[in-house]
């Protein structure tokens, strides 16, 4: 799957927050929740997705007679039963797109390495993944997207554009671009490539500036390691989840933990159990100025990290309100390698706060249409403001 930086994917937070912003799992006991598909047990007749939910179903009869039919129309039933349950985020995935899912969080994809965006009518190349097979073809930043397999974008979306380019390592696509208003073709063979979903540089003045994508395995790691990794304490940090849509609940409480002592990070609660307290690793740096830098595309596991700062009065909240989705999927897998996203639960931030529906209002305001650099400038500001105030000793 191309990957798309937050900037780009700012105009489809809502669809990206639909599409895949879930914090995945909610295991029993301990203090971490993790990915887990459960296998159905039940193997009954061709069609164990529709099945799986037909308890659901207003008329069951109707599965059965679907059982004979293609994947289109399997997939129609699933989803009608789901949404005669009243679950806004239930999902059904087909096995592909299940086992692409479980890929991408665990920090790969396949595709072809490329950054998009939108510019009026154009979809442009905006980055090009250093070894990917787009570079090795000559694909370079500022080509612009006139086709994909033949198939002309110029009305197309960023996100369809994005998912004609992934598919499955080693397959082939076509991209037609224009670059310098000359019209060149490449045939490109996708392959598997890691996600990067962490960024991280230093501003002249000493402010590490750290952007995540996603929660993906790995990226509390990767944010540790940013922070604590210099030869210098930095003049502050700028953590950047613009446009993050969430991922892995475990990645989001490791995050958090880098800029906490320990303590509560959210409480998830789950029908039938008593609330879990998701709680912090202790030893984190609480001393480094830090502002987080949200907007509408922030959301679940996002929110966790940006509202556990918040709340524990460790962080000042730079950009617009968050998505607001405090709610936790988990995934049935099923017979047939399909899988149902079904909502087990919700979280809550250190206050007691329950996001579904109304995110978190930033410190700072930044009006969401003006654009993604001047937030950027806002929240460095305050970062450099914070560090202003400590007393030399403390400012490395």
């Amino acid at each position: 799957m191309p990957r798309l930086t937050g900037r780009v994917l700012r105009g489809a937070a809502a669809v990206a927050a639909l599409a895949f912003a879930y914090v995945l799992g909610a295991g029993s006991g301990g203090t971490r929740t993790h990915a887990s598909a459960r296998r159905d047990p039940l193997r009954r007749g061709s069609w164990p997705a529709a099945r799986a939910v037909e308890p659901a179903m207003a008329d069951p009869a109707r599965a059965g007679s679907d059982r004979d039919s293609d994947p289109e129309r399997e997939r129609a039933v699933v989803e009608r039963a789901l949404r005669r349950l009243g679950d806004r985020w239930a999902r059904f995935y087909s096995a592909a797109e299940f086992s692409g899912l479980e890929a991408t969080l665990n920090g790969w994809y396949s595709g072809v390495g490329l950054w998009l965006e939108k510019m009026g009518n154009d979809i442009r190349i905006v980055g090009v993944q250093p070894g990917s097979p787009a570079e090795r073809a000559g694909v370079r930043p500022g080509d612009v997207v006139s086709a994909v397999d033949g198939i002309a974008t110029r009305d197309l979306t960023v996100a369809t554009v994005a998912a004609a380019l992934r598919g499955r390592p080693a397959t082939g696509v076509g991209l037609a671009v224009r670059r310098d208003g000359a019209p060149l073709r490449f045939a490109l063979v996708r392959t598997a490539l890691a996600s990067h979903d962490v960024s991280a540089s230093l501003t002249a003045d000493g402010v590490v500036v750290i952007r995540i994508e996603a929660f993906t395995r790995g990226v509390g790691r990767e944010v540790r390691a940013a922070v604590t990794g210099r030869p210098r304490r930095p003049g502050g940090v700028l953590l950047d989840l613009r446009a993050n849509p969430g991922g892995l609940l475990d990645e989001a409480v490791d995050t958090a933990s880098v800029f906490l002592p320990g303590g509560l990070v959210a409480t998830f609660e789950r029908a039938g159990t008593p609330p879990e307290r998701l709680m912090a690793d202790p030893g984190g740096d609480t001393a480094v100025p830090l502002v987080v830098l949200v907007d509408g595309g922030t959301a679940s596991a996002a929110e966790i990290v940006a509202g556990a700062l918040r709340d524990r009065d460790r962080a000042v909240i730079v950009g617009s309100r968050t998505f607001g989705k405090g709610s936790v999927q988990e995934p049935l897998r099923l017979a047939d390698g399909s899988a149902i996203e079904v909502t087990v639960g919700r979280y809550r931030t250190p206050s007691g706060r329950n996001l579904d529906g109304s995110g978190i209002d930033p410190d700072v305001a930044v009006n969401a249409n003006r654009p993604p650099r001047e937030a950027e400038r806002r929240a460095l500001t305050v970062v450099r403001g914070l560090s202003a105030t400590l007393p030399k000793k403390d400012r490395g």
